[in-house]
């Protein structure tokens, strides 16, 4: 069986930066999604669409087709005291690379990572961590099957959305 739109696909793969390994998912331990469900990046899906249980893959995805290249109008300089709490600063937010979950004036959630400190303000990065990267992917496709009603089932039950028309997840 190939791989195709919604079918129940298992990869294992090693994703590499500059030659240094970002992260890896083992054969013990795939990645499942429903293919075609939009849980890859497109470019990702194109890479592996039509391959058979046993395939391997190595494919690189420029940046400005995984998670685009650094948006320079993403990095924002916040005042310090945005981040008062009943009076008080807390300081230990203030490191760089520490990740801020914050949201924007509409109410949508986002990660902030601080770039850089000052006295009095703070430059929070919104750009995704892996804006700028090129993605090198080595694989192998572990399984191909027909989803089944089961596995449909425990996917919209794992699914932690409120609002899933905003998503590509279906389980609404």
């Amino acid at each position: 069986m190939k791989i195709e739109n919604n079918k129940s696909v298992a990869l294992s793969y090693v994703l590499k930066i500059d030659g240094e390994i970002i992260e890896t998912v083992s054969k013990e331990q795939p990645m499942r999604l429903i293919f075609g469900q939009g849980y890859l990046l497109p470019k990702f899906e194109e890479k592996i669409k039509g391959k058979k249980i046993g395939d391997t893959f190595e494919f690189e995805i420029k940046a400005a087709d995984a998670y685009g290249e650094i948006d320079e109008d993403a990095f924002v300089e916040l005042s310090k005291d945005l981040f008062e709490v009943n009076g008080k600063i807390d300081e230990t937010l203030f490191t760089v690379g520490n990740v801020i979950p914050m949201r924007d004036s509409q109410g949508n959630r986002l990660n902030g990572t601080v770039d850089s400190i000052s006295d009095a303000a703070i430059v929070m990065n919104f750009n995704h961590p892996l804006a700028g990267c090129n993605l090198n992917f080595t694989g192998e496709v572990v399984d191909v099957h027909d989803i089944t009603l089961e596995e449909l089932a425990e996917m919209q039950a794992s699914c932690n959305h409120s609002d899933c028309d905003s998503c590509d997840c279906n389980c609404g």
